[in-house]
């Protein structure tokens, strides 16, 4: 794992920013933090890395919001979601660096776009919940970034703000451990990455303190089409650097 003052930074500034952006939002910490990580370390360093310190985060949110879980909503979609991981997983061991960072740019381009243009009068049935979750699951096991697919559905099934946060959490959890599993079967977990994630808890609490502070006073809407325009930022950023390659 490359050691320079630069790379820590990067490091601890995206965990921070991610942490917050997670608290606020109910999702978006991969999303933050994958595309950061992966430019810096590279893809095979950040999914396992990102996929640890994501999944102690998750730990502490579904803790949070046990109270709203709406089991109903939240069963097909974690069963999909399991199914798929592993799917991911094996996909990024194989896959080209380069081609997975353009794809990852693409979906996050265009997660970005229909989250900004979206009207939100649209539903969606029960049905897709398979396709939702086994696609999220996938995503999690490649890119830890489950989150696309569950925003979109959780949206179209029209959670409120807490049923969201409840059920997303707990299909992060899911699908984490999964995913952090995984990785372990496939040799993933070396010792200098478990030192980087050794460092991180005390980043998530004060990420955590600095997003529930701010969660009081945010106008919600404003704050999810901020979060919206850097996600875009950064899928250009790695299409763009996709296309240099």
């Amino acid at each position: 794992m490359p050691d320079t003052v630069f790379t820590v930074s990067v490091l601890v500034a995206a965990t921070l920013a991610a942490t917050i952006v997670q608290t606020l939002a109910g999702f978006g910490f991969a999303l933050v933090m994958m595309p950061i990580v992966t430019l810096c370390l590279g893809l095979r360093l950040a999914a396992p890395l990102v996929a640890l310190i994501a999944l102690t985060l998750y730990v502490w949110n579904t803790v949070r919001y046990h109270a709203s879980l709406n089991l109903r909503e939240v069963w097909p979609l974690a069963c999909a979601a399991v199914a798929g991981v592993p799917v991911g997983v094996w996909a990024v061991a194989r896959a080209s660096e380069s081609l997975v960072k353009g794809v990852l740019g693409i979906l996050l381009i265009g997660y970005a776009l229909e989250g900004l243009l979206r009207p939100r009068e649209r539903k969606c049935s029960r049905a897709w919940a398979p396709l939702a979750g086994f696609l999220s699951g996938c995503l999690a096991g490649a890119y830890n970034t489950s989150g696309p697919p569950l925003a979109v559905y959780g949206a179209l099934r029209g959670w409120d703000k807490t049923e969201f946060r409840a059920g997303i959490q707990t299909l992060f959890l899911c699908s984490g451990a999964v995913t952090v599993l995984s990785h372990l079967a496939a040799h993933h977990l070396t010792a200098p990455l478990l030192l980087g994630y050794a460092a991180t808890p005390p980043l998530l609490v004060a990420g955590l303190v600095i997003g529930m502070k701010i969660d009081r006073h945010v106008n919600k809407d404003r704050f999810r089409k901020l979060v919206l325009a850097m996600i875009l930022v950064l899928g250009i950023t790695l299409a763009v650097s996709w296309v240099q390659n």
